[in-house]
């Protein structure tokens, strides 16, 4: 089985900005770790932003923000 991440979200969790909350406008990438661990144990919210949380939640669990903080960097918002 092979695994083909779509580059089109990649390119929009690196991105996205938190939308309510005490982290309002923060990258989803900055997000404290134990803010997405609390999501987690509460529940994602329903829909895009649970999704790209859930997903955020994953990378940060596996060590792999620099990938995210990479595409942000080589594909800035302005240039999509």
């Amino acid at each position: 089985m092979e695994i083909s991440p779509n580059k089109q979200e990649l390119l929009e969790l690196a991105h996205y900005r938190m939308p309510f909350g005490k982290y309002k406008g923060r990258l989803l990438v900055d997000l404290p770790e134990a803010y997405l661990v609390w999501f987690k144990l509460k529940g994602f919210p329903a829909g895009k932003l649970g999704n790209l949380l859930q997903a955020m939640h994953e990378i940060k669990l596996n060590g792999l923000e620099p990938l995210i903080r990479k595409i942000e960097r080589d594909f800035p918002k302005e240039s999509l």
